[in-house]
């Protein structure tokens, strides 16, 4: 059964201005199965995970890319580097014909890839200007339930629109049983028993995309890392603190957290920052972005456990977050522009920021409903001089409603 996603109308838009379009995301998140249900009646396809076709494109690109000549889908095309330069030449040379012809430009290639550290230094050096990029990542909450999905906008005004949009509230013990199980395709549809599919994802992700980029002695170390991390999510980011935890120097704490970075399995927050920073915390906040797969890094055995636990309230967090910033990906919007958190020296903290031009809206996350106070430190946010709109307390209440002038309360399950 496929399930329609968001990310679909930004795939196809891309296609209508670029020659190349290339999708790129973590391991098992739909890429092939997206591509396959938007191009699979008439494109060609092929996949690197083929050995004879991947030992063609590494021995002979050029010939691989006449036998199978365009329009094409290449799958994990991170594994035959060399195809790319060959791929900008043949692109570059039917830019001139169809220049010449006053034809218009056609779809020729759809790339995808799960190894974005070998992917993003071949398309930056020879597909620069020639190729779409789009990020997919798991399942959000309304794709699991088959809901339109407009992009975040914290403006009151769009986001009663939701209201009316026919989805159905969710207790919090629904809403756990969501996080505990993530948006990964195969677990969602029932394809794979929860348990065993992320022992195996986790094995093959380490094995295919870790192991190259680190020391075979520390593979055990890195296996412990990944759940260590996965136990601060949510939280700042202090480098100094897990590498002391798993037993390594600060400078691998490092790398090993742009690993998971750079593969989509964690995303950093930004502090928001505007030349008045000497009072704020500089370092980014940390958040899975799945949640099934850091309720499982984490060991915990269901979605009652999860909802009762010391850590329920940072995967609420974790959930939200993670939520938004998918909502951003399906819209190929960046994240990093718009998003981010506050905290001074003083520990006042605001949970996410949305900064839109001169407009910026405080966005506070509870996991319970009715929280007290939860708009006190909105107006930290006046030193900006920015308009102060306003804001969000996301938690699990049953409808839209403003708690005073500053703030209104707005339901998890409509995300």
């Amino acid at each position: 059964m496929y399930i329609k996603r968001t990310v679909e109308k930004a795939i196809l838009a891309a296609g209508e201005s670029f020659p190349c379009v290339v999708v790129y995301g973590p391991r098992q998140v739909g890429k092939s199965t997206t591509i396959d249900h938007l191009f699979g009646d008439k494109y060609n396809k092929v996949t690197l995970d083929d050995g004879d076709d991947r030992a063609l494109a590494l021995s002979n690109p050029k010939l691989f890319l006449e036998i199978y000549s365009w329009p094409v889908v290449i799958d994990e095309i991170q594994k035959a580097p060399k195809l790319l330069d060959e791929i900008k030449k043949i692109i570059d040379e039917q830019r001139l014909t169809w220049m010449k012809n006053g034809e218009k430009r056609k779809l020729m290639y759809i790339l995808t890839g799960s190894n974005r550290f070998e992917l993003q230094e071949g398309i930056s050096d020879s597909l620069a200007g020639r190729c779409a990029v789009i990020e997919m990542a798991s399942f959000t909450h309304a794709e699991k339930y088959g809901y339109d999905a407009p992009l975040f906008n914290p403006e009151i005004s769009e986001l009663k629109k939701r209201e009316h949009s026919g989805r159905k509230y969710k207790s919090k013990k629904e809403i756990f049983e969501d996080i505990f199980n993530g948006g990964i395709p195969d677990i969602i549809t029932g394809v794979a028993q929860r348990e065993i599919y992320f022992k195996s994802y986790v094995n093959t992700y380490i094995e295919r995309d870790v192991m190259k980029l680190i020391e075979t002695s520390s593979e055990l170390q890195f296996r412990n890392f990944i759940s260590i991390v996965a136990l601060r999510t949510a939280q700042e980011l202090h480098y100094d603190e897990i590498a002391r935890t798993v037993g390594i120097d600060v400078r691998t704490c490092k790398r090993w957290i742009s690993i998971l970075q750079t593969s989509g399995i964690i995303y950093l927050l930004q502090p928001y920052l505007s030349n008045i920073s000497n009072r704020i915390i500089k370092s980014p906040k940390l958040y899975f972005m799945d949640t099934g797969l850091c309720a499982y890094l984490c060991k915990w055995p269901n979605a009652e456990m999860l909802e009762s636990c010391a850590m329920n309230g940072a995967f609420f967090e974790t959930f939200v977050v993670s939520e938004i910033i998918k909502n951003f990906y399906a819209y190929n919007k960046d994240p990093k522009e718009s998003l981010f958190y506050y905290r001074d020296i003083d520990q006042k903290e605001i949970d996410l920021i949305y900064i839109n031009a001169e407009d910026i809206y405080p966005i506070e996350i509870k996991k319970g409903v009715a929280p007290t106070k939860p708009s006190k430190n909105f107006d930290v946010l006046s030193k900006y001089k920015l308009n102060i709109k306003p804001g969000l307390i996301i938690d699990n209440c049953d409808k839209i409603r403003p708690i005073n002038e500053k703030a209104y309360t707005f339901p998890i399950y409509l995300l």
